[in-house]
């Protein structure tokens, strides 16, 4: 099968190796579609501080079910899925924990091991979801959204409230979109003119502001004076 490596910055190769076999528990992921992320870009330019060279990029994904061995029969071949990238050990305190997402030994795809700029991938059937009512293009950017629904949840947002979104990127229309979808008013602020256009097309954001030194006087006045219930922006770092 074919793939693309990054093998170091600025270069990438077009090469070849033998399609893998799962194994117990794993399938065999025909790759359909791959989002490009931030970090993706990170790492081609050497400024990805987790990662070493030479490496398969991609880690937003969605594909078809090739084979698969897994007992559970919750999957089959020709199934659509999208792929979790985030690989946990299984061992350490955290995992034993029922925290699998602070695993101390955690692997992600694309990062630490091999992503999915390959014709296959092999990964645990328990890291897929079916994704039968989406396109492939849809699918994969299940991961990317997933950052900003769970922003939403975790902020415990109500129909009503105002938010403000600091960061009209990728992840951030993903935050203004599921607050709009739990009822609340939404403010975006960024930098750029292009951003905030995009945020009221795409995510429906009820208002914009450029971020800079008036930005909380039109905060404050497009609130009345109450500013917003919760306030929600990234941490610009890559991913660890």
């Amino acid at each position: 099968m074919k793939r693309i490596v990054c093998e170091e910055p600025y270069r990438f190769n077009i090469t070849e190796i033998k399609k893998p076999e799962p194994k117990p528990g794993e399938a065999l992921v025909t790759i359909k579609r791959i989002g490009v992320c931030g970090t993706d870009f990170h790492a081609y330019c050497g400024k990805q501080p987790f990662f070493s060279y030479p490496r398969v990029l991609g880690h937003e994904l969605a594909g078809e079910i090739a084979e698969i061995r897994d007992s559970r029969g919750l999957l089959k071949p020709g199934d659509p899925v999208t792929v979790i990238p985030y690989l946990e050990c299984g061992n350490c305190a955290a995992c034993r924990s029922g925290r699998p997402n602070c695993c101390m030994n955690l692997n992600v795809l694309g990062v630490h091991i091999d992503g999915g700029m390959q014709e296959y991938l092999a990964v645990p059937a328990d890291h897929l979801l079916k994704t039968e009512n989406l396109t492939h293009s849809e699918a994969a950017v299940v991961e990317c959204l997933s950052i900003g629904a769970h922003a939403a949840e975790r902020a415990d947002i109500r129909k009503g409230e105002t938010v403000l979104v600091i960061g009209a990127g990728p992840i951030g229309l993903g935050v203004m979109k599921f607050s709009k979808l739990k009822g609340a008013n939404v403010i975006a602020m960024d930098l750029r003119e292009d951003r905030l256009a995009f945020s009221r097309m795409w995510a429906g954001a009820d208002e914009t502001v450029v971020a800079g030194e008036n930005a909380a006087a039109e905060i404050k006045r497009l609130t009345a004076g109450d500013f917003p219930q919760a306030v929600l922006t990234r941490q610009a770092m890559p991913l660890p």
